[in-house]
């Protein structure tokens, strides 16, 4: 099992792309291994043929567990020492796939999007892990898809709409297969319920969270900001770059989350004390904003990284964030997009969500919860009761290294870029 990502400690076999006995190419794809961030393809570092799959898809296994034997045809092998028991085997020569690091690449952004056609009977399927999995989940034949991906690549989207019946041509769905409980349970509590087994992604959610909770002494400052100077300005940028854009342009269209990166992005230079992280004995303060933006996937939530977003323009950063989120949702992301991160945004807001408080995201210091924006009755400055679009947001800190004024300063610098916008561009 090799080591996909520095914070890696186990690998799931996702998905065998070569069977026993198939020839293989240097690095050509051999297998799809989930990690902690994300489910990805492994490139055989060797010619030869597969000789043996020592794991199965839906096992987990340690770093440097043999998965697989690649070798000449015909060439012995002693399985026993390579799974460390007893078993019948012969002289080995063959070499296990377990060891070799990968260098990780991120997908190309292709300049056009294309439409290719699958091979149909013939020829690997061009397919994204996420996508895999999903299909098998909902009966989708993948091989029945044109995939929208970069150079046909069928990506998540393209099963969704198949399966929705929306999608170009797709094999009959079959009817999906009903999970297998990870272990027995008593009769009477079964009745009306499915057991889902952990996916590794889940499994390192649930790890890395309940480690923060228990080990960053958690405080939380909650705010609003009068969002109505934010829409318009935000509306005046979408309807140039409508007309930009009509004209053969490719500007990128501005959400209110969008917004929200750069305030932080920004807020951040001027309290660096909270773009910081704890690191054993010491606290360490980051001299760029790397802003880490919650995607929510079907196996759990991911946070991308904007590179740099405290010296990026909010086009930049719309674009940037559109970008991150399809391919995340694709399963195109390498681990190397989830690395990084200097603090979080997360935004419930587009689901009506209102006002929420999030975890830290170790070994950050501070993660900010965006709600919705909502008609609030508000005493303004001449104190008149009116009604204002405001935003509530909730920032977790952590009490090792950020204290409460420091968070209080950050959150009334934050409020006043959204408030008014303008100073963002000063």
């Amino acid at each position: 099992m090799p080591k996909l990502s520095d914070t890696m400690e186990e690998g799931g076999i996702a998905n065998w792309l070569k069977k026993e006995g198939e020839k293989i190419n240097e690095g050509e794809p051999l297998v799809e291994i989930e990690t902690d961030k994300a489910t990805q393809e492994y490139e055989s570092p060797e010619e030869g043929v597969v000789l043996k799959i020592l794991v199965q898809p839906g096992k987990t296994v340690a770093l440097r567990t043999p998965i697989a034997v690649v070798g000449d045809a015909g060439e012995t092998y002693d399985l026993g020492a390579l799974t460390g028991g007893a078993a019948k085997s012969a002289t080995a020569a063959a070499a296990p796939l377990a060891a070799p690091q990968v260098s990780q690449k991120a997908p190309a952004k292709p300049a056009t999007p294309t439409v290719q056609a699958q091979p149909v009977g013939g020829g690997r399927v061009k397919a994204s892990p996420l996508a895999r999995k999903v299909a098998a989940e909902l009966g989708v034949d993948v091989s029945q898809i044109v995939g929208t991906g970069p150079a046909g690549r069928v990506v998540l989207r393209d099963i969704e709409q198949s399966a929705a019946g929306v999608a170009t041509p797709v094999a009959a769905l079959s009817k999906p297969s009903v999970p297998q409980p990870a272990a027995p349970v008593p009769a009477a509590s079964t009745v009306g319920a499915t057991v889902t087994p952990v996916s590794m992604m889940r499994k390192t959610i649930a790890k890395r969270l309940t480690a923060a909770k228990n080990e960053a002494p958690h405080f939380y400052l909650t705010v609003s900001a009068n969002v109505a100077k934010l829409e318009t300005w935000r509306q005046s940028l979408n309807d140039a770059a409508a007309k930009a854009n009509a004209k053969g342009g490719s500007l990128a269209k501005v959400s209110v989350n969008d917004v929200v990166i750069l305030a932080v992005a920004r807020a951040l230079r001027h309290h660096p004390q909270v773009n910081a992280s704890w690191q054993g004995e010491t606290i360490v303060h980051h001299g760029e904003a790397h802003i880490a933006v919650a995607v929510a996937l079907p196996e759990g939530l991911v946070t991308p990284v904007i590179r740099r977003a405290d010296v990026l323009g909010v086009r930049e950063i719309a674009a940037a964030a559109r970008d991150l989120a399809t391919k995340a949702k694709d399963g195109l992301l390498s681990n190397d997009a989830f690395t990084g991160g200097t603090f979080t945004i997360s935004n419930l807001g587009m689901f009506g969500v209102e006002e929420f408080t999030a975890i830290i995201n170790p070994p950050q210091a501070a993660i900010l919860a965006v709600g919705a924006a909502t008609p609030t009755p508000w005493v303004d400055e001449q104190e008149r009761l009116v009604v204002q679009q405001r935003m509530k947001m909730t920032l977790s800190c952590d009490h090792r290294v950020v204290d409460g004024a420091t968070g209080a300063k950050f959150l009334q610098t934050l409020v006043s870029y959204l408030e008014d916008p303008m100073q963002m561009l000063v």
